[in-house]
């Protein structure tokens, strides 16, 4: 591994390259805070995907990505004299002391839950008038669900036992049942919506990441549908020209495998 010195010298070395960027390069002098922020979500979905994939030779290449995008950030915000990456470096130092009294101060915990408890009061303290407002409204649904569920547990607001949970989610399959015999779409929408936030709630108390459950089920669909369809392109027969139980064949194959 790299010394300290070694790793501030590759930083410094980026700052000196994005300086250069930014001054000669076409695309680099036009991009805006606007034109990068879809780059940007696009670049932590990279690298969302290769920590799913425990690609460490990825991870290290998505991470330059996104460091670079914080770099590049910053270099806007320097421009209008707004703030620079020494800005923002201090600004998470300072909420890192300020968050952390049990390290740099003299708070006492027990054990990881009390740390995240204080971390939302000390939210609170800030000046945030909800728990939730630490929520960004453009996180996709179940992210956002996620996220939700773990800020109202910081301040108590949680069931005690997973069994009640799991009692919760049966009562809201129960719900949705209901309204699927009446034929309401929006209430089987609303009752859907239930569901799945009763499942995210119950992945937490089992301790799994709903958003990487789900993304493990897709890459395991997804390979083995395209099993099947190499598997049809092998007899030369299109799958819409094939049975369910033709199917079925090949994708019990791709399971085995």
């Amino acid at each position: 591994m790299n010394t300290r010195q070694q790793q501030l010298e590759a930083f410094n070395r980026l700052l000196d390259i994005m300086d250069d960027l930014r001054e000669k390069c076409p695309w680099d002098k036009k991009q805006t805070l606007e034109s990068l922020r879809h780059l940007t979500i696009e670049e932590t979905y990279e690298l969302g995907d290769a920590i799913l994939d425990n690609d460490l030779p990825e991870i290290k290449r998505e991470l330059g990505d996104l460091l670079l995008h914080i770099v590049f950030y910053a270099k806007i915000g320097s421009e209008t004299n707004d703030f620079d990456i020494a800005d923002v470096a201090n600004a998470i130092c300072d909420k890192l002391i300020d968050r952390h009294p049990h390290i740099y101060g003299d708070v006492v915990v027990e054990n990881e839950e009390e740390v995240k408890q204080n971390w939302e009061k000390l939210k609170l303290k800030e000046g945030k008038k909800s728990v939730l407002e630490g929520v960004p409204k453009s996180l996709p649904a179940l992210v956002k669900a996620s996220r939700i569920q773990d800020k109202v547990k910081g301040v108590g607001f949680d069931w005690e036992e997973s069994h009640q949970v799991w009692e919760k989610v049966q009562e809201e399959l129960n719900e949705l049942q209901e309204e699927v015999i009446k034929g309401d779409a929006d209430s089987i929408e609303a009752e859907f919506g239930d569901v799945l936030f009763s499942m995210i709630n119950y992945a937490r108390f089992l301790k799994i990441n709903p958003e990487d459950a789900l993304e493990r089920t897709n890459k395991k669909f997804i390979k083995r549908f395209m099993y099947l369809e190499s598997k049809a392109g092998e007899l030369g027969k299109p799958l819409s020209d094939m049975t369910l139980a033709e199917m079925d064949v090949f994708w019990e194959e791709a399971k085995r495998l």
